[in-house]
């Protein structure tokens, strides 16, 4: 029987990383080597692999997310069933929401990496990467968006956080919880998302500078005036509980609206930004009376995301942002 063609996409990150003589680790092992350190591989699909890129996951950038996006593409194109990328955990929940939110293609896409490098005992990127590749040469994940599979638990991209700096088990799902996992190498699927429209396509896409912002207790609203003075494009601010901030940081607020697009999220990581229950200054009642747009139940990084790929796009106009925001509980409005 024809085993299933799965490409991996190799961009650096823990999993690749080797000793430096510098001290410490650093990306070094390429998408063969990856593939080369799992023999159980064959036993899953026909694996191709390739180095994308060769970087710390923090070092990425919208650029390279654009161009692993038309990768991805291509791969399915040219007849893989399923595409693995392994990066750096650092920002592996802002890359697989991109792709999520970049990719209308069924054919499942996963994202992984490890938390322990290659040289420590018990290094998880072997496990990791066989597990996403099962996932990703599997038939039942098709149609689900972009998906991360790591600790043989698969998630996904639009529930994902890291929880953690340094555990195995650093990535959950707070407001969902998993969808499924992987055990005795078969893929368990319990649970399917809906899929949400991806952001338009443009020609090329542009440059774009998002703030993100967390409120505290004391702020004056000093950091989201220059934020918005640095000439920022947009602006996402992590606001306390439900939506909600002190009056001098509502007025900030005010005014970086009337200059750009500001999306209202929460700092809390779950649940979602509420429309209509706190009618104190500051609340979310007046907030969006002043302009702001509800993230709904999407965390700060995953709204930057999201308003940066519609600036970049050419999407920034109020009624375009609400629209994209509005399938996940949030937009202009109540």
């Amino acid at each position: 029987m024809t085993k299933p063609r799965v490409t991996v996409l190799a961009l650096g990150g823990t999993i690749a990383m080797t000793r430096s003589d510098q001290g410490g680790v650093v990306p070094t092992l390429t998408g063969d080597m990856l593939v080369a350190a799992v023999p159980a591989l064959t036993e899953v699909a026909a694996v191709d692999a390739r180095s994308f890129r060769q970087l710390p996951g923090a070092h990425l950038g919208f650029d390279d997310l654009e161009a692993l996006a038309a990768a991805v593409e291509e791969a399915v194109a040219g007849g893989a069933h399923g595409v693995v990328v392994t990066q750096g955990t650092d920002t592996i929940e802002e890359t697989a929401f991109a792709l999520d939110r970049l990719l209308g293609i069924e054919a499942p896409v996963v994202v992984t990496g490890a938390m322990r490098n290659p040289t420590v005992p018990g290094a998880d990127g072997p496990a990791n990467l066989l597990a996403a590749v099962q996932v990703a040469a599997s038939e039942a994940a098709r149609g689900l968006g972009c998906l991360v599979v790591l600790n043989d638990e698969i998630h996904a991209a639009r529930f994902l956080r890291k929880t953690h700096t340094s555990s195995p088990a650093a990535f959950t799902s707070p407001s969902a919880g998993p969808i499924g996992w992987v055990g005795e190498g078969r893929v368990r699927l319990v649970a399917r998302v809906e899929r949400v429209p991806v952001v338009p396509q443009s020609r090329e896409a542009g440059e774009a500078r998002v703030a993100l912002v967390t409120v505290g207790l004391g702020d004056d609203g000093a950091l989201i005036d220059a934020a918005r003075q640095a000439g920022f494009d947009g602006m996402v601010v992590e606001a306390t509980g439900g939506g909600h901030v002190a009056p001098a940081v509502a007025d900030a607020l005010e005014r970086a609206a009337a200059a750009m697009p500001v999306v209202l999220a929460s700092r809390t990581g779950a649940g979602e930004i509420l429309a209509r229950t706190y009618g104190f200054p500051g609340g979310e009642i007046d907030l969006q009376r002043r302009g702001l747009i509800r993230a709904g139940w999407l965390d700060g990084l995953k709204a930057k995301v999201l308003l940066t790929l519609l600036l970049r796009r050419g999407q920034g106009g109020r009624d375009n942002v609400s629209a994209a925001f509005r399938p996940w509980g949030g937009g202009a409005g109540s």
